[in-house]
C-alpha cells in the first residue's frame, strides 16, 4: 500500500504539475568545417520541487553518436546551460532532432518524458572559425603566435605617388632635380608600395585530393587554406580569386577586393566537391591564358605521389609560370613518414621502410624539379598547410615577385 501511495504521489506531481520544465538548444546558424563548434542547452526547472534530468539530445546521424546524455539535477526555479561541442569533417547540411529530457521527483518512482521538438537544419562551411581567428591575430599583431613567421622584406614593389617637399629623413637618391631647380627648394619623389595584386587559390578537385587525414579529406584542407589566405590577401590590400578544376573547369570567381568578396568565396568553397576524375591540367592552362591577363600568383593545391606523376603535368606548369608566378602545393604522406621514423627490426619492416623511403625521397625529388624550372613548390603535412601557405605568400610577397 505504501509503494501504491507513493507511485500514485510522484505520478501526480511529475504529470499534474501545471508548470514543468523548459528546454532549448542553441546552435550557431552555420557551421565550421574541421573545427570544434560549441553547442549548448539551456534547460529551466519550472517545478515546485528539485528533480533529476536525464537529456538525451538528436545530433545529426554524421556525427555517428549515439551516447550524447546528460544527467544533471535542479533545485526549484533553477536554470543550467549544457554545453558541448561537435567537430564536423564534411561539408554539407546537417540536421540536428529533437531534445529529449527524461524526468523524475525526489520519490524516483517514475520518469516522466518530455520532448523539445527543435529540428533544425544548420549548414556546414569551410573553416570560418580559424579565418576570424587569424584575422584577429592579425588586428593584434600577433600572429606568430599560430605559427606565421616575422619576414623582413628583402625587395621593394613601388609605384610612383607624388612630387612632395623633402623632410629630414627622405632617401637622398629619391630628390627629383629638375622639380627642385623650378621650385627653387628641394623636392622628392614618393613612392607607395603597390597593391591590388592578383592571388588566386587553384584548386584541384581530382581524385587524388579525397586521401583522408584526421577525418578530413586533402580537398577540405586545401578549401579552409584557401578561405584564410583569401582573407589575409584582401586583408594586405592585394586581390583574391578561386579557380576550381578537375577533368573540367569548375567555378570561376575573379581576383577583387572588394566588400562582400570574401562572402562569395565562401559560398563558393562550400558548393565544391571532388568529382574522383583525372584532373585535366591543359583545360587549366588554355582558362589561365585566355581569363587573367594580369601577371599573377596562382597558388596551385594538388597532390603528386610520384615524380612520374608530376612530369606528366610539367610542360603546363612551365607554361603557367611563364605569365604569372605559380607555386605548386602538394601533401606529404605522413603515413610513411612515421614509418620511415619507425626503426626496422624484422626483414619485413625493412621491406617497408626502403619502400616509404622510395617514396619520401620521390616527394623531394618533385620540388627540386619544379624549382629547376623556376616554380615554387610547398611541400607540407596538411595539418600545417595553412600556416605552411601564409607563410610562403608573405615570403614571395616581401621579395617583391609579385
Amino acid at each position: 500500500m505504501i509503494f501504491i501511495l507513493l507511485l500514485l504521489a510522484d505520478g501526480i506531481i511529475l504529470f499534474m504539475a501545471k508548470k514543468s520544465i523548459f528546454c532549448r538548444r542553441d546552435v550557431p546558424e552555420r557551421l565550421s568545417n574541421g573545427d570544434e563548434n560549441p553547442i549548448s542547452i539551456f534547460i529551466e526547472n519550472h517545478y515546485s520541487f528539485s528533480i533529476l534530468l536525464e537529456i538525451i539530445d538528436e545530433i545529426p546521424f554524421q556525427f555517428q553518436k549515439r551516447d550524447l546524455l546528460f544527467y544533471t539535477s535542479l533545485k526549484s526555479a533553477e536554470q543550467q546551460i549544457i554545453e558541448y561541442q561537435l567537430r564536423p569533417t564534411k561539408r554539407g547540411e546537417y540536421s540536428f532532432g529533437a531534445v529529449n529530457v527524461y524526468v523524475k521527483s525526489p520519490i524516483r518512482l517514475l520518469q516522466r518524458r518530455f520532448q523539445f521538438s527543435q529540428d533544425k537544419m544548420v549548414a556546414v562551411y569551410p573553416s570560418f572559425l580559424q579565418m576570424r581567428a587569424y584575422e584577429l591575430m592579425a588586428i593584434s599583431n600577433r600572429l606568430t603566435a599560430l605559427g606565421i613567421k616575422k619576414i623582413r622584406r628583402i625587395g621593394q614593389s613601388q609605384e610612383f605617388e607624388q612630387i612632395r617637399q623633402y623632410v629630414q629623413g627622405d632617401d637622398v637618391r629619391s630628390i627629383n632635380w629638375k622639380a627642385t631647380a623650378r621650385r627653387n627648394d628641394i623636392m622628392v619623389n614618393a613612392y607607395q608600395e603597390e597593391k591590388s595584386q592578383n592571388v588566386y587559390c587553384l584548386i584541384d578537385k581530382g581524385r587524388v585530393m579525397q586521401m583522408p587525414f584526421d577525418g578530413l579529406s586533402l580537398l577540405d584542407y586545401a578549401i579552409n587554406a584557401t578561405l584564410i589566405l583569401s582573407n589575409i590577401a584582401i586583408n594586405k590590400q592585394d586581390k583574391a580569386g578561386v579557380i576550381t578544376f578537375s577533368d573540367r573547369i569548375g567555378q570561376i570567381l575573379p581576383a577583387d577586393k572588394k566588400t562582400g568578396q570574401m562572402t562569395k568565396i565562401l559560398d563558393l568553397l562550400y558548393k565544391q566537391k571532388t568529382r574522383y576524375m583525372e584532373t585535366d591540367y591543359e583545360a587549366l592552362y588554355i582558362h589561365a591564358k585566355t581569363h587573367i591577363r594580369q601577371r599573377s600568383l596562382l597558388l596551385l593545391f594538388t597532390n603528386f605521389e610520384t615524380v612520374a606523376s608530376m612530369r606528366r603535368q610539367l610542360p603546363y606548369f612551365r607554361k603557367l609560370a611563364k605569365d604569372h608566378l605559380l607555386m605548386v602545393v602538394f601533401f606529404e604522406n605522413t603515413a610513411l613518414k612515421t614509418l620511415l621514423d619507425k626503426p626496422a627490426e624484422t626483414t619485413e619492416e625493412i621491406y617497408h621502410k626502403t619502400i616509404a623511403e622510395k617514396y619520401f625521397y620521390e616527394k623531394q625529388q618533385i620540388v627540386r624539379e619544379l624549382a629547376q624550372y623556376g616554380i615554387q613548390a610547398l611541400l607540407t603535412a596538411p595539418q600545417n598547410l595553412t600556416v605552411n601557405t601564409v607563410n610562403k605568400y608573405l615570403e614571395l610577397k616581401s621579395r617583391g615577385m609579385i
